[in-house]
């Protein structure tokens, strides 16, 4: 590695280090200075936007930011919230998969956020400590978005993987990702059920309690959304949204059966004359290199192939459509949704994702000879050391989208085969070591135990443990997975 390749790796650091500092917005904004700087700067050639990506996040939120407008989601906290008052003695393993279930649904972890105060509700009635649920729950909540078909890290991931030779789609990916992060999360939830000690016999609980005024805070009110009374279209729009998320793993499912039943059409194609390869003759006008590559092959012999529409072009018309019906026959209402955290935190993400991979991926574009050379005996004797890269990333930019699109074009570029990087799929999440993201802040202030700690220390806090206990044991676990899968041939 060269001084200037070192100058203007901290160039890229720096600027994800002030943006985290600043968060929301300005970590992709701030990204956008080190993007300045290393194009205009150092002279790097900028690598390609990530614009696929960004349009289904764009699509996915405002579908589910629609729902959130028509009351949906409080139809969906309520039956969350019946089900965990149901068994209040089992909160500790049902609040995580309750979590994890919404934000698989919905494709974002903000969706939970009324329903961390009803767990903490629940256990401080059945007399648990609320850090056992409420640690779990925050980090099971971050953990559905790589196993949610409309997810930025999962429609990124088989969108780069296509591009990169290895066509995955959207439900190949979460049939390793969801059974590895449900082990990961069991885990986690064994190491939960009994840490910390039990409120009766907790020193500092106790002396808070003596205080009237604290113990009012703690047992005086009761959160809850049972008494909210849900509209007809609030159910229809949840209807809506379920059949349009239905309808996308019906496609995916048919494609991976072999059976394409999505509209095609005719593309001439042209045959190069040395290995096997083709290049779409109409499809080549997005840059130089492209009409540089197709001035060489038009030579070639041309035939008709059909190309058919792809996942993602699938999910972006399923999910904009499904918004439409919820303003027609839901009643939901635009400026609500645009209100709302759940469009407004996605907004965010397509922020954070297009200024950080763009940078990112100028960086590494530009370097990749140097890259392969430098890594590519690590990686063909330890391919699966990429997930540490992958949690190390997490840790700076919060977010697994992001992650991904800034990280997995690199690690296909060292030669790592795809079902490797699904199998370690989990390791993009890695922003709970460091607690800043909204989730694990809003867990803290809603528990009134104040067992839900940030620490002292800053690392000794209460999601800490149970996210490393996730990640470890659900990489591990997802690489097993992706590797029978592989062998028997399903991805």
């Amino acid at each position: 590695m060269t001084l200037l390749m070192v100058i203007e790796l901290l160039v890229v650091l720096l600027a994800l280090w002030v943006g985290a500092r600043y968060g929301s917005l300005a970590l992709g904004a701030i990204s956008g200075i080190g993007l300045a700087i290393l194009v205009f700067g150092f002279q790097l050639e900028p690598s390609t936007p990530p614009t696929d990506v960004i349009y289904i996040i764009i699509a996915a939120v405002t579908c589910a930011g629609m729902l959130q407008a028509s009351g949906g989601m409080d139809w969906m906290i309520q039956v969350a919230e019946r089900l965990l008052r149901k068994h209040p003695d089992r909160i500790t393993l049902l609040a995580p998969f309750t979590t994890f279930v919404l934000t698989i649904l919905v494709g974002t972890g903000h969706v939970v956020y009324t329903l961390m105060p009803i767990i903490c509700d629940i256990a401080l009635k059945k007399g648990i400590r609320p850090e056992r649920p409420c640690g779990i729950a925050s980090i099971a909540s971050q953990i559905g978005i790589t196993c949610s078909p409309i997810a930025a890290a999962v429609v990124a991931f088989a969108t780069i993987s296509a591009e990169n030779g290895y066509n995955v789609s959207n439900l190949q990916v979460i049939l390793v990702t969801i059974p590895a992060c449900v082990i990961g999360i069991l885990a986690a939830v064994a190491y939960s059920w009994n840490r910390g000690l039990d409120l009766d016999k907790d020193p500092k609980f106790q002396a808070r309690l003596k205080d009237p005024v604290q113990y009012n805070y703690i047992y005086g009110s009761s959160a809850t959304t049972l008494d909210k009374e849900i509209a007809p279209e609030s159910k229809r729009a949840v209807y809506i949204f379920l059949a349009a998320l239905a309808l996308i793993v019906v496609f995916s499912v048919f494609t991976m059966a072999g059976h394409n039943i999505l509209p095609a059409w005719n593309e001439v194609a042209v045959v190069k004359g040395g290995p096997a390869e083709i290049t779409l003759a109409n499809g080549v006008t997005e840059s130089a290199k492209q009409l540089a590559k197709a001035s060489v092959v038009l030579a070639g012999v041309t035939e008709t192939v059909p190309k058919h529409l792809t996942m993602n072009l699938v999910i972006q018309i399923v999910m904009i459509s499904a918004a439409a019906l919820m303003i027609i026959f839901c009643k939901a209402k635009p400026k609500k949704a645009i209100a709302g955290a759940v469009w407004q935190s996605g907004m965010v993400a397509v922020v954070a994702i297009y200024g950080i991979a763009w940078m990112a991926n100028t960086y590494f574009d530009n370097y990749k000879p140097e890259m392969q050379a430098m890594l590519t005996d690590l990686v063909k004797a330890y391919p699966w050391a990429m997930a540490f890269a992958f949690f190390m990333v997490s840790v700076l930019i919060n977010s697994q989208g992001a992650v991904v699109v800034s990280m997995l074009p690199l690690a296909y570029s060292l030669g790592i085969d795809g079902w490797i990087l699904l199998g370690i799929m989990p390791s993009v999440y890695g922003y709970f070591f460091i607690p800043n993201y909204p989730s694990d802040i809003a867990t803290v202030n809603f528990d009134r135990s104040g067992t839900t700690v940030i620490g002292k220390y800053l690392l000794n806090h209460s999601f800490m443990i149970p996210g490393m206990i996730h990640v470890v044991i659900a990489t591990i676990c997802g690489y097993g997975i992706a590797f029978f899968f592989h062998s028997i041939g399903w991805i």
